[in-house]
């Protein structure tokens, strides 16, 4: 960029001297605009010379060529220079805008690791991430980037996520934690585990994911492609008709007049400012999507979703966060603490999810001793001796099966009633805990007019229409295995218009045929799931369904100054164009209406860069 930079200031400054300038001799005026001409123009000729030898014909540089040879043909330098001049600087700013939307997903990119420190026969080998194996011990020092998927097996730290997630807080990584690659160290040292080979590994799966977002076009750069394969052959047969028939018809007709207007028509025709502006829009929200942590696989799911008319969530792990909680202790003629230190020690050897819960609110050291026996009821619950006691821990069948009179819970959500020596001691609630996100979500989503929102779960009807009502979701599907979230989106997919869209949130891991099936796939809280980043067309990086609503602004946004990049380079370049036949503008204008209104829609797309997430 910095060389095309100085050979453009040093032909505009011969392009300066030769137009104030009046030499005796013109011929040297004349050679200092072919010597400006040379050296600004010169790659753009050899190009359209290759081109032709190529057979790609019709293409900007071609029209360039064309038209500022011509105006050399029938002696007017100066504008043969301007419009070169003009045009290269317009192809300058093409270039800056390019590379300021490419820095924007740059900090994404430095994720990319440049090697690992690995635990090979007593020492530590610095290598490349792609020669680690699975099993192999990595050392991570401060400042170093994870350079692949693992678990923390000694020492603690804080890790940066900013470049993967968006979010500015570090995160804790202890002993057992689970760290993904991209990752910044930024205190302690740290050994993991390798879980991951590095071609399976979530920052060369997101790496691949940005650089590759570009290969599916939307329909709007489908549509800008068909129309510049078209137009330009048409424009390049209109001037030479425009430079032959009328000196040919009219009586008084020159040549030269009508071939000035012919090169001046192909200076406008250029078709630079739709080419070069509308996949720079989608460039740019691309680019200043990932810097929020949403990867979008391509514009055309970025212009796919500012037509989305329907949200269907998946419930677990997506609209709640998918971790069972104890979530209320009541207990009758006994404290709460004891009633959930008896628990917890009924389900001690348990790894159900609701025993790891309780134990996990328990908090506390358990002393094994005290558990005399265990026994595990399938469908019931548990029976167990703990000290001098027998306690039973389940549902309502257990305790109607052991004859215990028991006082019934209506909440929604797990109950663990609690026996202790065959009386009633109360009970435990346990339950998925709705994100504090969600009912934000769900309600900017309507201001945003999607007509509606629908959740599916496998959860009982009673707890799906508890978490849906909380919401403000007004249909609810529950009660529905893998293949039954397929049928409903199926059936959901003939309810909405021709044009518009049904998306499909769901965490990633269980919903891959429902995320395949969807118009639009969106794996919420994707992190690190295989199934989220191959089965999804978003992947949101964090568990936010806030962010959803953030997508619906950047695509919109997007559309919008699409729309009118097109609208305004199509119709100054008509009116010109027009204008331009009849010999009512110059070739200044038409530089105008080429290399002006490419900067003009260039700006407007670089806008793109500048969004901010509601």
């Amino acid at each position: 960029m910095k060389k095309k930079r100085n050979k453009i200031i040093i032909a505009f400054i011969l392009f300066l001297v030769a137009f104030i300038i009046p030499f005796e001799n013109e011929w040297v005026n004349k050679g200092i605009y072919i010597v400006s001409y040379i050296i600004v123009g010169f790659e753009i000729v050899k190009k359209a010379v290759k081109n032709i030898v190529r057979g790609k014909v019709f293409d900007e540089n071609f029209l360039m060529t064309v038209a500022t040879i011509g105006a050399f043909g029938i002696g007017e330098f100066s504008e043969a220079v301007a419009v070169m001049l003009f045009y290269q600087v317009g192809e300058l700013f093409q270039s800056y805008a390019v590379d300021k939307s490419r820095k924007s997903i740059a900090n994404l990119m430095d994720i990319r690791p440049d090697f690992a420190n690995v635990e090979r026969n007593g020492a530590i080998q610095k290598v490349k991430p792609e020669e680690v194996k699975i099993g192999e011990i990595i050392v991570i020092k401060p400042g170093e980037k994870i350079p692949l998927d693992g678990c923390v097996i000694k020492g603690k730290t804080s890790l940066d996520t900013k470049a993967l997630t968006g979010e500015s807080l570090p995160r804790e990584a202890i002993e057992g934690d689970e760290v993904l690659s991209g990752s910044i160290n930024l205190n302690g040292v740290i050994k993991m585990r390798v879980n991951k080979e590095y071609g399976e590994s979530t920052v060369s799966k997101i790496l691949d994911l940005v650089e590759n977002a570009s290969s599916k076009k939307s329909k709007s750069e489908n549509f800008i492609t068909k129309f510049a394969k078209y137009y330009t052959p048409i424009v390049v047969i209109i001037a030479v008709i425009l430079a032959i028939v009328p000196p040919l018809i009219f009586e008084n007709a020159t040549f030269s007049d009508w071939l000035y207007r012919a090169l001046s028509f192909l200076v406008v025709s250029c078709p630079c400012a739709l080419v070069i502006s509308i996949p720079l829009s989608f460039f740019g929200g691309i680019g200043g999507a990932s810097k929020m942590g949403i990867l979008i696989k391509g514009s055309n799911y970025l212009e796919a979703i500012s037509n989305t008319e329907t949200i269907v969530f998946d419930k677990t792990g997506t609209l709640t966060e998918g971790v069972f909680e104890v979530q209320k202790v009541h207990a009758d003629n006994i404290s709460e603490d004891e009633l959930l230190k008896i628990t917890a020690y009924a389900e001690n050897y348990s790894n159900h999810p609701i025993s790891l819960s309780v134990k996990k609110a328990y908090n506390k050291e358990i002393d094994e001793k005290q558990i005399i026996k265990t026994q595990e009821l399938s469908g019931f619950g548990i029976v167990a001796r703990i000290g001098e006691q027998d306690v039973l821990v389940g549902n309502e069948k257990l305790m109607n099966e052991k004859q215990i009179h028991f006082t019934k819970c209506n909440d929604i959500g797990t109950i663990l009633y609690v026996a202790i020596d065959g009386k009633y001691a109360g009970y435990i609630l346990i339950a998925d805990k709705i994100k504090e996100d969600s009912i934000k979500a769900i309600k900017d989503l309507k201001k945003n007019h999607i007509k509606q929102t629908v959740m599916l779960t496998g959860d009982r009807k009673n707890v799906g229409e508890s978490v849906a009502k909380k919401l403000g979701i007004y249909k609810v599907y529950t009660e529905l295995l893998p293949d039954g979230k397929v049928e409903k989106v199926e059936s959901l997919l003939k309810e909405k218009s021709e044009k518009g869209k049904l998306a499909f949130v769901g965490d990633g891991i269980n919903d891959a045929p429902v995320l395949a099936l969807a118009d639009i796939g969106i794996a919420m809280g994707g992190l690190g799931s295989d199934a989220a980043i191959e089965a999804a067309d978003i992947v949101l990086m964090t568990d936010e369904p806030s962010k959803i609503v953030d997508v619906i602004h950047l695509s919109k946004k997007t559309m919008r100054i699409v729309r009118e990049n097109i609208v305004f380079a199509i119709g100054i370049k008509v009116a010109v164009l027009v204008l331009t036949a009849f010999g009512l503008s110059t070739m200044w204008e038409a530089v105008f209406a080429d290399v002006g209104v490419s900067i003009i829609a260039i700006l407007n797309s670089l806008r793109m860069l500048r969004v901010k997430m509601k």
